[in-house]
């Protein structure tokens, strides 16, 4: 009796989407965080957590997808760019729509809206370097736990390994070129 193949489980994808969703959440709560250390009432804190976190976390459990799968190249910056270019001012024009909506129960976009999303564009920039730099980091971990039980996370600890693996052996190669130009 030959065994069938099952889809894989939503859950299966939720462990792969895990680290950008942390890292995502993890920038919200930092933003709430600084809400209160600059003065913030907690409940805008809080709001300002979640908005700008929820949205995040969201976007960059996608990018963790995408990532995981083979869509998204790994160690490169510019599809994280790119991404992050659309996603972050989405973020966090979520965020600031919700900050007036929740605490006074106005919906109320930023006046220069054009403006606001093209700052939030150039300040994208430094948020995909950051997010890249700790998802790089979390998701290999994170996937080498799911991998006995889950076969995508498996293959995307796999494909984290052989990238790192690539890099290393470069990096070896650039430090035995170095060593050799400067001996000769």
């Amino acid at each position: 009796m030959s065994e069938s193949r099952q889809p894989p489980r939503i859950s299966a994808f939720a462990q792969l989407a895990a680290p950008g969703a942390l890292v995502g959440a993890l920038a919200g709560s930092i933003a709430g965080l600084l809400a209160l250390l600059v003065g913030q009432p907690p409940g805008w804190a809080l709001v300002t957590a979640l908005g700008l976190g929820l949205p995040l976390a969201l976007l960059g459990g996608l990018y963790g997808l995408g990532a995981a799968t083979g869509r998204i190249r790994l160690g490169v910056f510019a599809p994280a760019a790119v991404f992050w270019l659309i996603g972050f001012p989405l973020s966090r024009l979520i965020q600031e729509v919700a900050l007036p909506l929740v605490v006074a129960g106005e919906l109320r976009v930023p006046a220069d809206l054009l403006g606001f999303l093209a700052y939030q564009g150039i300040v994208s920039a430094g948020f995909a370097i950051g997010f890249i730099w700790l998802h790089e980091r979390l998701a290999p971990q994170m996937f080498r736990r799911f991998a006995a039980t889950n076969p995508l996370a498996a293959q995307a600890f796999t494909r984290y390994a052989t990238h790192a693996e690539t890099v290393w052996a470069a990096k070896t190669r650039a430090r035995a070129n170095r060593a050799a130009a400067r001996g000769a």
